[in-house]
């Protein structure tokens, strides 16, 4: 009776953390900043409910935040957006949804990086396509050659994340405008998941949309801003692309029938994110750099490890102990939750990923009782 589509589909295994906490459980396993929403976005949403701004919106969402995301990806990555080729969705992962599913048919291939965030590869099995993982190298940088390689006449897309979840990576400019390179030779599209684009420790962000118009970017307001209960996120494309294939009427059409609009006052408060004084987010990636410098530094000769360069995520190698898996376990049973590396593929097989996006002093014992089981033998 289920269908074939959902019974391929897993079940996050990061959602499972969820259920095994208990009090004095450390949870490093959850992607979620533990900072409240600043004051200003909500006071804004207050404001909306006040006066009355409870009713549809849009189907692509009110037309003062399509017009500030504009205007800031013009500064921040100068890029040319038109508000009509923006649409505000419920959360990034409705972003990702609507972009595989305008463009994926059954037995179409997309390349993913192996290891990749968990949803891509169930996006597109919903989709009926199949994913066409990519290892990445040893350090997490990707072989542009490998996905030359991985193209047929069935690929419509690859999907790339920067800076990358689990990994912490930050593509360089030469692997964004070599894969752009790539988009434009093969005629296939870059679906750029950029939510951490602001968590930023070294380097540049750089948008796959800079150097070709074959290119979906998604991205939204969880991460930056402390926003992940309000699901609240947001896609663009070029000109180029609407007028070649008139991608955001197809979005829409799916847009519409699932969820119709993103919720009415949470996109003023989103409005309200872009429009306000940035150093909230300044503050919350400080915070997060002295919490990467607190793992890294604790870490290290436990596992052999590479500093994360965006994101909130560190991804150690655990080959010297076991796989991903056995070492979740060890550490599960000293109160330690984490996200064995398999999660994200098989490239993952011998990591763990390990959250600091929680309170540095949790941090500080959880690398205490990390060195005390691996280096101590407890």
């Amino acid at each position: 009776m289920i269908s074939r589509r959902c019974l391929k589909l897993a079940s996050s295994d990061i959602r499972e953390i969820f259920n095994p906490s208990s009090e004095g459980t450390i949870n490093l396993g959850i992607g979620e900043p533990d900072f409240t929403t600043p004051r200003h976005i909500v006071e804004a949403a207050k404001r909306a409910l006040d006066e009355g701004k409870t009713h549809y919106t849009p189907n692509n969402g009110i037309y003062e935040l399509r017009e500030e995301i504009c205007n800031r990806v013009k500064v921040d990555y100068n890029l040319d957006v038109h508000p009509e080729n923006v649409i505000i969705t419920c959360g990034a992962s409705e972003g990702l949804m609507l972009s595989l599913m305008s463009l994926v048919d059954r037995g179409d291939e997309v390349i993913v990086t192996d290891p990749a965030f968990l949803s891509y590869r169930n996006l597109i099995h919903l989709c009926e396509g199949r994913p066409v993982p990519v290892k990445l190298e040893e350090d997490f940088s990707l072989d542009l050659e490998k996905v030359k390689e991985s193209i047929t006449d069935k690929t419509k897309c690859i999907v790339i994340n920067t800076p990358a979840n689990p990994t912490g990576k930050v593509m360089s400019k030469e692997e964004i405008k070599g894969l752009s390179d790539i988009a434009e030779d093969y005629n296939v599209i870059i679906i750029s998941d950029e939510v951490y684009d602001k968590i930023l420790y070294q380097g540049r962000h750089y948008s796959p949309m800079r150097y070709t118009e074959n290119c979906i970017v998604v991205n939204g307001f969880s991460k930056t801003y402390a926003m992940t209960g309000w699901r609240i996120g947001y896609l663009y494309v070029s000109e180029g692309l609407n007028s070649r294939l008139n991608i955001i009427d197809h979005m829409i059409k799916i847009h519409q029938y699932s969820f119709a609009c993103a919720t009415s006052f949470a996109q003023y408060g989103a409005l309200a994110a872009l429009r306000g004084d940035q150093s909230c987010v300044y503050e919350m990636v400080e915070e997060f750099r002295r919490r990467r410098d607190l793992m890294v530094k604790g870490l290290r000769d436990v596992f052999k490890l590479y500093p994360p360069e965006g994101a909130f995520y560190i991804f150690p190698n655990t080959e010297e102990y076991g796989s991903g898996e056995d070492v979740v376990n060890r550490l599960m049973e000293r109160g330690i939750l984490a996200v064995p590396g398999i999660a994200f593929g098989e490239g993952g097989r011998y990591h763990i990923r390990l959250s600091y996006a929680t309170k540095y002093q949790y941090i500080e014992r959880a690398v205490e009782i990390i060195r005390e089981t691996f280096l101590e033998g407890c």
